[in-house]
């Protein structure tokens, strides 16, 4: 038998539970001295981006630590494995954090892809998610178990999970594709962006564009529904341009990430990563249930 052919488990649910354990001591430390490097072997991807460079950024402004630092707890887990062949593999950890209300319109969920790819690596959270407890879908399982995963270009969805970063970065510069469902993360940021594009003394452009290699690949998860949750990362440029004789105020978070210096122009790179609710083929709108994003670099000019 060949053991990349073979179809099993991403992990045992004890591996998945020792990966979220790891993964949350990581992070404290990190938070706690404000320092990247304290769980750069623990995030990757579209998290990894977005982690490193605030830590990156808050270190800069807070070279002693983080003086709020309260530590995060996940309990109460579940884990969504999915049985496949070959490398990466990876799972979802659905947990219940001490940063929400624990009911009500408050009560939340974070969902953390883990994945690697191969024996030898450290399992990483290459996505997060912090859903509405009631966004969380039931994941489909075999007679196991064990979660179904969808193949990036399964033609089962609406949209191929290979498709949604193209198609997110599409409708948000022109409102095309029309299969997004109305929503902060759709129709509320295209009107956030055409309200900020031009206002007095500055302008702002924006270019938006599909991550979808390596660990920023889309990941998705089969829904008792019929449709699947997907995750997917994009990334998004904002050029901001002033008007002779007006100054850009620059963040002191964006100015630790900043190269050059802001004479008329400041251009603003960050990373996002998406959980998207993808209904079956023909069965409606994709809904973008989350997006976590965060700054990864500056220029001025």
């Amino acid at each position: 038998m060949h053991g990349e052919r073979a179809v099993v488990p991403s992990a045992t649910k004890a591996e998945a539970a020792q990966a979220l354990a790891d993964f949350t001591d990581a992070y404290n430390k990190a938070d706690k001295a404000f320092d990247p490097a304290l769980d750069a072997g623990r995030v990757t991807g579209a998290l990894g981006a977005i982690n490193q460079a605030g830590l990156k950024a808050r270190r800069t402004n807070n070279p002693g630590g983080n003086p709020d630092h309260q530590p995060l707890e996940l309990t109460d887990a579940t884990f969504a494995i999915p049985r496949k062949a070959g490398w990466p593999r990876w799972f979802v950890a659905d947990a219940d954090s001490n940063r929400d209300e624990d009911r009500g319109p408050g009560d939340t969920r974070w969902l953390l892809v883990f994945v690697r790819s191969d024996a030898d690596q450290l399992w990483k959270v290459a996505y997060l998610s912090i859903l509405r407890a009631a966004d969380v879908p039931r994941f489909a399982v075999d007679g196991d178990g064990w979660a179904r995963p969808v193949g990036p270009d399964s033609e089962a969805l609406a949209v191929a999970p290979r498709d949604l970063g193209e198609e997110y970065a599409s409708y948000l510069q022109s409102g095309r594709p029309e299969h997004f469902a109305a929503g902060p993360n759709t129709t509320g940021w295209r009107e956030t962006r055409k309200k900020n594009a031009s206002l007095p003394g500055r302008s702002t452009q924006y270019i938006d564009q599909p991550l979808d290699t390596g660990d920023f690949a889309p990941l998705g998860l089969a829904t008792r529904d019929g449709g699947a949750l997907v995750f997917f990362a994009t990334r998004h440029f904002e050029r901001q341009t002033a008007a002779p004789g007006v100054e850009l105020a620059v963040d002191p978070d964006v100015r630790a990430l900043m190269s050059g210096e802001v004479k008329t122009t400041l251009t603003k790179e960050r990373v996002s990563g998406q959980a998207a609710m993808v209904p079956a083929a023909r069965g409606g709108k994709v809904r973008v249930l989350n997006r976590l994003q965060g700054l990864v670099t500056a220029q001025g000019a």
